[in-house]
């Protein structure tokens, strides 16, 4: 499989990110160990500890990670550790070096499971270390789309190669996983979705009972992108409320998915304040449901989808641009809403998002609402599946779905 560029490098290869830790979280099979592997150069160290021999080694010894370093004949060496959160006792070795020698060494380290590290009660190296996030594949990701205009969250481009650009519809059946472009199917998404269950939840003793945990991620499946309910899935998986409570946060630390919260700046308007919870991929959200990945499906799904695949471009280049960026959705009692609110260290903008391939003035009726109670909000933008961007009104703006 060609090695095509990704956002993360650019921050990875930047200078000010060496000598010290960097932290890579992201859930399985987003491009961490190929990212490690177009870090890596000549004389660098990598600790592969999906290798159940060489995890083994470092489980009973942690110091081992020292003795290995201080051999090292390089002046100011790198060390690259995949699932760290495998054994996160050598985190205290990393720390360790890290003190003894400041600016000596730079380490990179991937994990899939930030729960695996809280629980194991892992020196999460505060003050030493860089924190970094990996996603599927962004638009600015994909060759084309990079060069078009974006006009809701800017980013720049990686250099090239980058990924071949996919149309709409391939990306709402099977979502923007790396191996999608090297031939990962559909059958391969539902192994994913099995093996998740059974690497990284059973293998990491992360919930006690995993056939409980199994009828609940189906269920959030289906629900993804929608108001979480927890009596509705109790009912609809027979697993207690106060076991629900602890299932969504595992979600979240394996990073398969993500909470967007309601947006709030006035207590004078009542709101609806419960979040959405979304599956960080629409083909994997689709494998855990058990849809048909079939174009067909698009019929009777494809708004909802939409929907999906557009709140995770947004949420994945928001964590990419860092501090100050945040995503959210306003609905009020009263039946008020917009599907996103958009928060950037220079604006509030407010997003509805339509599925249709075109678009009217009734369509800004939502954002003029939002715009009105929020003088922060300047504009508003209706993402549609249009060729070219619409005015619709003073303050809101429809574009295309590649133009975001």
């Amino acid at each position: 499989m060609m090695k095509y560029n990704r956002q993360l490098l650019n921050s990875l290869n930047s200078t000010g990110a060496l000598g010290r830790a960097r932290l890579v979280l992201g859930a399985r099979q987003t491009g961490k160990s190929t990212v490690f592997s177009m870090l890596k150069n000549k004389g660098d160290l990598l600790i592969d500890l999906q290798d159940r021999t060489e995890r083994l080694r470092f489980a009973n010894d942690p110091a081992l990670l020292t003795r290995t370093v201080a051999a090292l004949k390089e002046e100011k060496p790198h060390i690259l550790i995949d699932e760290i959160q495998r054994v996160p006792e050598l985190l205290d070795e990393i720390q360790f070096l890290l003190d003894k020698n400041p600016g000596k060494f730079t380490f990179t380290l991937t994990g899939s499971s930030a729960r695996k590290l809280k629980r194991g009660a892992a020196n999460l190296l505060p003050g030493r270390a860089r924190l970094y996030h990996i996603f599927p594949v962004t638009l600015p990701e994909q060759e084309r789309r990079s060069t078009e205009p974006q006009k809701i969250l800017p980013m720049p481009a990686p250099a090239k190669p980058l990924f071949p650009a996919r149309d709409l519809e391939d990306m709402l059946l099977l979502g923007c996983l790396p191996g999608i472009w090297g031939g990962m199917g559909k059958e391969d998404l539902l192994s994913y979705a099995a093996l998740y269950i059974e690497e990284e939840i059973q293998r990491e003793a992360l919930v006690r009972k995993i056939g409980p945990f199994g009828r609940f991620l189906k269920i959030a499946a289906v629900e993804s992108g929608k108001n979480v309910n927890l009596t509705k899935v109790s009912q609809e998986t027979g697993v207690a409320l106060s076991t629900l409570k602890d299932f969504y946060p595992v979600l979240e630390d394996t990073f398969v998915g993500f909470s967007v919260n309601s947006y709030s700046s006035s207590a004078r308007t009542r709101l609806i304040k419960a979040p959405k919870f979304y599956f960080f991929d629409t083909g994997v959200r689709n494998a855990l449901a058990g849809l048909p990945l079939e174009r067909g499906m698009l019929a009777t799904e494809g708004g909802h989808l939409f929907e999906h695949w557009v709140a995770c471009e947004l949420y994945w280049r928001a964590s990419y641009l860092g501090r100050g960026y945040g995503l959210y959705y306003w609905r009020t009692v009263s039946g008020a809403e917009v599907d996103f609110v958009l928060e950037t260290p220079h604006e509030i903008i407010p997003i509805e998002v339509k599925y249709s391939g075109s678009v009217s003035i009734r369509d800004a009726s939502g954002i003029e609402k939002f715009i009105n109670l929020h003088p922060k909000a300047k504009r508003g933008v209706v993402i549609a599946r249009i060729k070219r961007e619409e005015k619709l009104t003073a303050r809101v703006s429809a574009i295309p779905w590649h133009e975001i």
